[in-house]
């Protein structure tokens, strides 16, 4: 190992004013690595669309360096993410202290700052990702976050592409995100940290945090964040000067005091994300009005607390991770299997001890609204209520597999980005399937990270018998990712690639009718359908607008006719298989 002079970080020397360049933290990792090779490994894991490197810092003891060898090793592997919002990067800066006392060993370092902490990795490796968002990182300005304190200058919230990758880890339209999938596949960690900074209200705390409780998570994977995060590492962490709350989301951002609720994660987002993998997934989100130093040490005290946790119980999370894996493969076996896929914050609040400051409320002649003032000079203990549970909206049965229509490449190349297993059917085949009819399509009016969403529509499903071509993609269930497949197949999951906007065409009409031809139609339905012509007529009587509106008259029948119906508009192209029809669809390709 070499012995260099100073090791003291870019923002350690600056005094926590400033924080490094893109340039100067991979120069600063590069040294680290030269330093330490047989402990420390800068990788690329892609390139960002201004071309960056997106840089993954390794810290192995025994220089497992490779996503197998880590996993031969036995020792927990924990991925920690900075700057995926990059005005929001004190993880970055955190991380640099964090990995220089991890792999530097302490005799014969002259300059050392801070602590020696070799040993944390006797049983663990640590997967960092300096700077997510490279090319935010670089669009730097001191007028990226108006309201936080601290560094001088920050990087900016979206992408070259203005994407908030923070809303993409399940449609993955950003390079960046295609690039991180690729990677969290490879290594598939037992945990995932993503450090942010909040936005909002004033408060005593300078750490608040949010884990994945709700939702699809395993039940062995959730009470490991509920032992040892809750219980045994956020108390450490308090005993080292910080105060921590869980995410405090407002209910009404000009009263603190009218109380909080549970934000609701959800897929779109890296934690909601990984948790559907059955990983540990924790939020960090270090409190905006704190100095940018405290803000720092409180995010290196907690990594460090954490991995003080695995190194007493070694292999305690990567049980807990296996038991989940195989409990997902299995599932799909189990009778009557469901799965929430929207889920609502409860009705019910529970009392919550917060921990705030005096505050005042004034009207302002500028909004003509109230205007809140806090004093963060005045602690203020109060008690507030809290939305704390999420509950299940919406749950869908498990099948067996889902059955994906050829033509829909765009389908097949999201299962292939997020890991998943599937199977091409090379011969044809007939199949009893389960299959949905969708219908009254919304979508916002303006476009949302890119895309305009499907916001609302109708949906019915039915056993029919249908024929598939060779192409069409068969993705079992039985894998460890199938909370994944579900979220992105199923039509009505709240971030599903329906929802996205990938499947928008098959609300699309492609022939219609003359008014003439349907003129001769409508009379000829009408002629021998006894039971139409009663609908007809009570819809006349009914509504108003219809009776009044010649086109949507003749529509009425010409929906009815199979002149429509062969168009099968609102056909969803990817059915669901029990168990027998994925033998029969697999038997037919011997």
């Amino acid at each position: 190992m070499s012995h260099a002079a100073d090791w003291t970080t870019p923002a350690e020397a600056a005094h926590f004013k400033t924080t490094p360049s893109y340039a100067d933290t991979h120069a600063y990792l590069e040294r680290l690595e030269a330093a330490a090779p047989d402990k420390f490994k800068l990788k690329r894991f892609g390139t960002s669309p201004e071309g960056r490197d997106l840089m993954l810092a390794i810290a192995a003891s025994g220089g497992e360096f490779s996503a197998e060898a880590a996993h031969k090793s036995g020792k927990q592997i924990l991925l920690v993410q900075a700057g995926i919002h990059s005005g929001e990067i004190e993880g970055k800066d955190a991380g640099l202290m964090l990995l220089r006392d991890l792999v530097l060993n302490e005799s014969g370092d002259t300059g050392r700052v801070g602590n020696q902490l070799p040993h944390l990795l006797d049983h663990a490796i640590v997967l960092y990702l300096p700077i997510f968002n490279v090319d935010g990182h670089e669009n730097a300005s001191p007028y990226n976050r108006i309201n936080q304190n601290g560094p001088d200058t920050m990087g900016f919230r979206a992408t070259a592409q203005n994407l908030n990758l923070n809303r993409d880890y399940l449609k993955a339209d950003a390079p960046e995100l295609q690039h991180w999938l690729a990677m969290f596949s490879e290594w598939l960690p037992d945990m995932f940290v993503d450090v942010h900074t909040t936005d909002g209200a004033d408060y005593q705390y300078d750490l608040t945090w949010y884990t994945e409780d709700w939702g699809p998570l395993d039940a062995s994977v959730k009470k490991w964040q509920d032992d040892v995060l809750k219980k045994r590492v956020f108390p450490l962490v308090e005993k080292r000067g910080h105060l921590l709350a869980p995410y405090l989301e407002l209910k009404d951002h000009h009263d603190i005091a009218k109380g909080i609720a549970n934000f609701g994660s959800g897929p779109r987002f890296s934690t909601g994300y990984v948790a559907l993998h059955n990983r540990a997934a924790l939020l960090l989100e270090t409190h905006m009005l704190k100095s940018y130093e405290v803000r720092v040490r409180a995010t290196y005290d907690l990594l460090r607390e954490l991995l003080v946790e695995f190194n007493a119980h070694p292999g305690e999370l990567r049980a807990a991770v296996q038991r989940a894996d195989h409990d997902t493969i299995t599932h799909v076996a189990a009778p009557d299997a469901e799965l929430p896929i929207v889920f609502a914050t409860t009705t019910k609040s529970e009392p919550f001890a917060l921990k705030g400051v005096a505050y005042t409320h004034s009207h302002s002649d500028i909004s003509n609204d109230g205007w809140v003032h806090y004093d963060p000079t005045k602690p203020k203990d109060m008690t507030i209520p809290f939305w704390r549970e999420l509950v299940p909206s919406k749950r869908v049965r498990v099948p067996a597999a889902y059955l994906v229509a050829p033509g829909w490449p765009q389908v097949s190349q999201k299962l292939a980005q997020h890991g998943l297993k599937f199977e091409r059917l090379a011969k044809a085949v007939k199949l009893q399937v389960e299959r949905y009819r969708l219908d009254d399509p919304h979508w916002a009016d303006k476009p949302f990270e890119g895309r305009l969403m499907l916001t609302k529509f109708s949906s019915r499903s039915e056993s029919a018998s249908m024929q598939f071509a060779p192409g069409a993609v068969l993705v079992a269930l039985d894998q460890r990712a199938a909370n994944v497949a579900i979220n992105l197949l199923e039509p009505e999951a709240s971030d599903s690639l329906l929802a996205w906007g990938f499947l928008n065409a098959i609300f699309e009409q492609k022939e219609s009718g003359d008014a003439r031809v349907v003129e001769q139609l409508a009379r000829d339905m009408l002629a021998k359908d006894p039971a139409l012509k009663a609908e007809f007529d009570a819809k006349l009587k009914s509504d108003a607008a219809f009776a009044a509106n010649p086109a949507a008259r003749l529509d009425f029948f010409y929906r009815r006719s199979p002149w429509y119906t062969q168009q099968n508009v609102g056909l969803y192209p990817v059915v669901r298989l029990d168990a027998a029809a994925l033998a029969a669809a697999r038997a037919a390709q011997q």
